[in-house]
């Protein structure tokens, strides 16, 4: 079965078990599957949502479209989990059944109130002539995992002075008041985030747009985010339209942040910096946080984008969520670091260390297609040092510091099969200092690179074959010391 895309619309209930079933046969039979992120079973996954700790349980969902690997009729899949690592597929949480969500269940958020968790999300409809009309739903689901929706929606019309494209509520409560942020966009076609307030959940006020110093930053801000940590407010979201800017805004869209003054929820404001991006790499987009019980921020993301073809497209299924990671500010900005529950997963062990002389080593038990990797390395008098990984004659993806430059540069011109080739093939960030050390998280078609612990984080899908398992450390132009440990996933 290949659903053919003017039919996206189709429901799963108008398809046959056979035809499901061998679709799902077609994706299991691809070796890029992922062995330790969060993919789907069939079809398209994209944005996580309803990341929350509800009746001694992780949940998350996130938008399924299962018929195919492209965007279509959306649903809310439910996964959840005991420890962050291993996620346990429930299915579907939210089915697009009723007059406000008719062409999908969009975006949205969770909150525990009253010993039911909240959903709320967006519903998409769309009228006679395909012009979309956007809902604000809401649903509830109790502790044996019963998801009922409401019957009608809490705000059934845009407001005045923004578009159709309104949509990604993410909730969180202040004392006894309940707030959303939702990304909007202005009737000038430039993007923006609104304010949403409820006592209750189920009626809810439109307070008006969140005033920030970015009143021309894109045409759409999609999936925002606000939370605060200590004295900060920091609002994440997912701008579309920027320009890139030298080594910035290298991707089709967009995600990132802004840090500074709480809000100001009396007069809508925040007072904030600059705009960052919170990955440097090729495949990062709507990322949700959560507080867990420990008061941990942690954040998962959609390791994709929108508008670009993957290789997995051809058997029947695409994207998959980022590994989680937990959030902590330093010198006025966001450090990202891999959850120490990750270390589960570790299996046989293998280190290595020497040092590189304008050459390139690879060691007796480093290779492989599914690891983690840490690599310490102490700059001598090298102009350039790095990694080479799932690599082959012909195959390689590298991760390396430009020491002439300053820039830790990653590039997958050589990763396997091209990818989204015309915003190009390598992304670059400045970095104060030396790099001292690279932490990878490999798989089958994904890394995550993070920089100095933290620091930066690179986020990319790869499709190399999978012979290409070869992992090779080198240094030109003079000298690197290296010390490297591996442990299979």
């Amino acid at each position: 079965m290949e659903l053919p895309r003017g039919k996206s619309y189709i429901r799963l209930e108008q398809i046959s078990q056979e035809d499901i079933d061998n679709l799902i046969s077609r994706v299991n039979s691809c070796t890029w599957r992922q062995t330790f992120h969060i993919q789907p079973v069939s079809g398209l996954l994209n944005d996580p949502n309803g990341f929350c700790f509800y009746n001694g349980e992780y949940h998350l969902y996130y938008q399924w479209h299962p018929l195919g690997p492209f965007h279509g009729l959306k649903y809310w899949y439910h996964t959840k989990s005991t420890d962050l690592v291993n996620w346990q597929n429930v299915g579907i949480a939210i089915k697009p059944d009723e007059y406000f969500d008719s062409h999908g269940a969009y975006s949205g958020s969770a909150v525990e109130h009253d010993g039911k968790l909240y959903l709320l999300y967006t519903g998409n409809t769309r009228d006679e002539n395909l012009v979309r009309h956007p809902y604000l739903c809401i649903a509830l689901m109790d502790d044996e995992g019963n998801i009922i929706k409401s019957k009608k929606s809490v705000l059934d019309k845009v407001p005045d002075g923004y578009t159709e494209h309104f949509r990604d509520p993410k909730l969180w409560k202040v004392e006894d008041r309940y707030y959303a942020v939702i990304g909007a966009q202005r009737t000038d076609e430039t993007g923006a985030v609104c304010l949403l307030s409820s006592n209750d959940l189920l009626e809810w006020k439109f307070e008006g747009e969140l005033a920030t110093n970015l009143d021309n930053f894109g045409f759409m801000w999609e999936c925002p985010d606000y939370f605060e940590m200590g004295d900060k407010g920091i609002l994440i979201f997912s701008p579309q339209g920027l320009e890139p800017e030298g080594d910035l805004y290298q991707n089709i869209y967009q995600a990132g942040y802004v840090l500074g003054e709480k809000i100001d929820l009396e007069r809508r404001k925040l007072t904030h910096g600059g705009f960052i991006e919170l990955d440097r790499g090729f495949d990062f987009y709507a990322p949700h946080t959560m507080k867990d019980p420990s008061g941990r921020r942690l954040m998962v993301a959609w390791m994709g984008l929108p508008e670009i073809e993957y290789p997995t497209d051809i058997s029947g299924w695409a994207n998959c969520l980022t590994i989680l990671r937990e959030l902590s500010l330093r010198d006025g900005k966001i450090i990202q670091t891999p959850i120490p529950e990750l270390q589960s997963l570790r299996k046989a062990k293998a280190e290595a260390k020497g040092e590189l002389s304008d050459e390139t080593k690879v060691i007796e038990g480093f290779t492989g297609v599914t690891y983690e990797l840490i690599c310490e390395f102490e700059r001598g008098d090298a102009l350039e040092y790095g990694i080479e990984f799932r690599a082959s004659d012909t195959e390689k993806t590298v991760i390396k510091f430009d020491a002439v430059q300053g820039k830790v540069i990653m590039d997958r011109a050589l990763s396997g099969k091209v990818i989204g080739s015309k915003h190009g093939t390598e992304r670059k960030c400045k970095i104060a200092g030396d790099v001292y050390k690279f932490h990878l998280f490999v798989d089958s078609s994904s890394v995550e690179i993070f920089v100095n612990d933290g620091e930066e984080v690179f986020s990319a899908r790869i499709f190399p074959d999978i012979r290409s398992q070869e992992i090779r450390f080198f240094a030109t132009g003079g000298r690197a010391a290296f010390k490297a440990v591996k442990w299979d996933y």
